[in-house]
């Protein structure tokens, strides 16, 4: 009987954890707005290194609910707007919060 109820229990365990990791994270809605953010960082970023005025290794990129926040170092101002420029093209953002900081 003991082991019967320790078996449930872990069946039980198991499937609370494994439901727990397909949760969304970071406060989204659904799992369609997490897949859409992720979309929109990735194109973010490719751009970035298709553009030769970015450097695409210093400047970080997390989105949230169509919100792109772009923090990091940019060598210029020039840079720093490039980015945020290159963000708000992209398709599905909604705004871009730039914190990228201009090293001299």
């Amino acid at each position: 009987m003991i082991r019967k109820t320790s078996w449930a229990a872990l069946a039980v365990s198991l499937v609370i954890l494994a439901a727990s990791g397909c949760a969304v994270s970071r406060g989204q809605e659904s799992v369609g707005a997490y897949v859409d953010d992720a979309g929109i960082t990735t194109l973010v970023k490719s751009r970035f290194f298709e553009d030769k005025d970015v450097a695409g290794t210093s400047i970080s990129v997390e989105t949230l609910n169509g919100t792109v926040m772009l923090s990091g170092f940019a060598k210029s101002n020039l840079e720093r707007n490039k980015a945020e420029t290159i963000a708000r093209a992209v398709r599905g953002v909604k705004m871009v919060k730039n914190e990228i900081s201009v090293r001299p």
